[in-house]
């Protein structure tokens, strides 16, 4: 027993004696591997929305109920609107956020690292800029607004620098006739005749478009300037509220509008985990790809006019779609293997050339052992045929029994013991020639 377990042993030995420089070249690419391999997408990120009456933060939510099937937690911020959910994103105090166009200029170069770290993920929805009055004729031109109290929205809103653009651009001052209101307490204002005009910035199915579309004598502009501000304003695109789509009983509008509309954009800071970008699309896709007043199913998102430059991960996306293991994969599954395959890909290419060499290797280490034998029965052998001496007979048969002994004890695996059968007949072979030489001696 003791014999078999120290065979075992020496067999062991012999095996990382072999191997051991395999495990260290493997280990080696293992560690150098491992640098090129991106930690776990963490669980928990936060996503700085709108207020809470307002689309975006209605739009945060469903993105959270999304990622919580794939297992990731999305906190969702109120905020007052894209200028603050873009210093939240340079701050590190948000991972995602909505920014309404027209916030900051677009890059000039698409492909350049942006200054601040950010990046888009692509236009998400059509954001039409709804411009509600009370006037007993219907105005078509912002230049109309001159002298009128108008809701702009909120300090560190996306309406109210866009409004402010607008209505510079018509010549019209910023002065204390331009009231820091939104959302339903602008509509509010507007019924009650306290304001004579209100931006609005909503989705067509928010409730404060859908409370002035249907409030008497509140109407809504339609922009007779429609092509002149597309012209000097590249972030904005022309929409057309079709007659009748908001009330086809009421015929509401009673003839096409013309709008103008920014596109809402998902915002990223730079370190985002990839996954999650993508992550992140698949919600965009399921929330924003339907059909609406404005788009058609399908349009969103996408990569057209982004503000910021677009993700490199985005920009796969819209190339190839989403991750092949994402496709069919739950997302943490998914996520596991993809970094085992960049972790074991340089791993097992550094182990096909090593395993071809090792069995070579091994050979030649057991087959050294014999050949060390070898070496001694040829020396011993010459020692014999060229200077045979008849006093010297016992010291000859004793080193032929030590070499015999030692051929016999070889602990070698079963795959090469023919090598030790063979070193001892050669062994006997050698003992033939001393009692031949024994015999002729006077």
């Amino acid at each position: 027993m003791m014999g078999k377990i120290k065979a075992s042993l020496l067999s062991l030995r012999d095996l990382f004696a072999t191997a051991w420089w395999i495990i260290l070249i493997v280990g080696v690419g293992f560690i150098v591997a491992w640098q090129f391999v991106k930690p776990a997408p963490p669980s928990h990120i936060v996503i700085s929305a709108g207020s809470e009456s307002g689309a975006y933060y209605l739009f945060a939510q469903r993105y959270a109920a999304i990622l919580a099937r794939s297992g990731v937690t999305l906190e969702v911020r109120a905020s007052n609107g894209s200028y603050q959910n873009i210093k939240r994103l340079e701050k590190g105090e948000a991972d995602v956020g909505f920014v309404q166009g027209g916030v900051i200029e677009p890059p000039t170069d698409p492909d350049a690292v942006p200054d601040n770290d950010l990046y888009s993920l692509g236009s998400i929805f059509y954001e039409p800029i709804w411009v509600f009055y009370r006037s007993k004729k219907p105005l078509t031109r912002l230049a109309d607004l001159r002298g009128k109290r108008i809701a702009i929205g909120q300090e560190g809103s996306g309406i109210r620098r866009l409004a402010r653009r607008l209505l510079e651009a018509n010549e019209i001052d910023i002065d204390a006739r331009l009231l820091p209101l939104d959302g339903l307490d602008a509509a509010e204002e507007l019924q009650q005749g306290r304001i004579d005009a209100a931006f609005i910035i909503a989705a067509e199915s928010a409730p404060v478009v859908q409370v002035l579309l249907r409030s008497p004598d509140v109407r809504l502009m339609s922009f007779a300037q429609a092509d002149a501000y597309q012209r000097r304003f590249p972030f904005l695109t022309q929409l057309t509220l079709p007659q009748g789509v908001a009330d086809l009983v009421r015929n509401y509008p009673p003839k096409d509008i013309r709008m103008l509309a920014p596109a809402a954009s998902l915002a990223v800071r730079g370190d985002l985990h990839p996954a999650l970008q993508t992550l992140l699309l698949q919600a965009a896709s399921e929330v924003h790809g339907g059909n609406g007043f404005f788009q058609k199913a399908g349009e969103f998102p996408s990569a057209l006019a982004p503000l910021l430059p677009l993700s490199p991960e985005a920009a796969r996306y819209y190339k190839s779609g989403p991750p092949f293991l994402q496709r069919y994969l739950p997302f943490w599954l998914a996520v596991l293997i993809q970094r085992l395959i960049v972790l074991l890909v340089p791993v097992i290419a550094l182990l096909i050339p090593l395993l071809r060499i090792a069995p070579a290797f091994y050979s030649w280490r057991v087959r050294s052992k014999v050949f060390r034998c070898y070496g001694g029965l040829r020396a011993l052998e010459d020692d014999i045929r060229e200077r045979f001496d008849a006093a010297r007979l016992a010291d000859y048969r004793r080193r032929l029994d030590a070499l015999d002994e030692t051929a016999r004890e070889l602990h070698i695996p079963l795959g090469f013991t023919d090598l030790t059968y063979t070193l001892r007949e050669h062994v006997n072979l050698v003992r033939n020639i001393l009692d031949r030489l024994e015999q002729q001696a006077p």
